[in-house]
């Protein structure tokens, strides 16, 4: 089997059961573009490797696609149609692979996941939902495993930081992923960086909010987003939580992805 793998805990432990059960049968598959955070990638590259799972990473083309690029609610859609039209070339030149599998959650099925629908285009599996597994479930089992991603932060593509109706581009990725990765040099493990055009919206996991909250904290955090261009510099009082950009969504969207916000 393909496995999509993007080395947060549901995808890397889908990788790693794979792998023990059928050795020798299981690649997993790393789409690579501007929504990928390097240091994601180079994570999910080290994981692989200490675990001994074949990994490769294969370039996808989401941004080609202007309906990708101006960002409506159905941007997972888009960005999941790509990576699975890839992950379906490679299993064609791949004759003894024969199954694409994800790793959706039973918990994916509570928020607006169009990635899901994608999936279901292109017939590829979901072995954790099919058993029923939600997060919890998959970070104990990861534990047990003494797999030190089981306690990894919700991860999701840059492009979920971007407010739908806001064209996403590389530049504009580049900006949020700089923001990101200049909070976890300041030591904070749980955040999101919103973009608002010229304002920032920066969440944090509620139990780290008490330290952003310090006025020498929020100097610094206005000093780091100003150097990145904002005019306006926001700490979001609600903290950290996964789908914030999907709460203005419409009620009677469908559900279904992969991709939390």
């Amino acid at each position: 089997m393909l496995v999509a793998y993007s080395g947060g805990v549901d995808s890397a432990y889908l990788a790693y059961a794979a792998h023990r059960v059928v050795p020798g049968q299981v690649l997993a598959l790393i789409a690579d573009s501007p929504s990928l955070p390097r240091a994601a990638l180079r994570s999910a590259l080290d994981f692989a490797a200490a675990h001994g799972i074949p990994c490769e990473s294969i370039a996808t083309a989401e941004f080609d696609n202007p309906e990708y690029r101006k960002n409506a609610a159905d941007r997972c859609f888009h960005c999941k149609d790509a990576l699975f039209e890839r992950m379906e070339r490679e299993l064609a030149s791949r004759p003894r692979f024969r199954t694409l599998v994800y790793g959706v959650n039973a918990d994916d099925s509570l928020d607006f996941r169009p990635g899901h629908r994608a999936a279901q285009a292109h017939g590829v599996r979901a072995p954790l939902l099919e058993a029923s597994l939600n997060k919890a479930s998959i970070r104990a089992r990861a534990r047990a495993a003494s797999l030190d991603v089981w306690d990894r932060p919700a991860s999701a593509c840059l492009s979920s930081r971007v407010p739908y109706g806001i064209a996403v581009t590389p530049e504009v990725l580049a900006r949020i992923e700089a923001g990101e990765a200049a909070l976890a040099e300041l030591g904070f493990r749980q955040v999101r960086v919103r973009y608002h055009e010229q304002l920032v919206r920066i969440e944090i996991g509620r139990d780290e909010l008490p330290r952003a909250l310090d006025i020498a904290m929020a100097d610094r955090l206005t000093q780091v987003f100003k150097r990145l261009g904002f005019a306006f510099v926001t700490l979001d009082l609600q903290g950290y939580r996964s789908g914030a950009l999907n709460e203005i969504l419409p009620q009677n969207h469908s559900n279904g992805s992969a991709c939390s916000q």
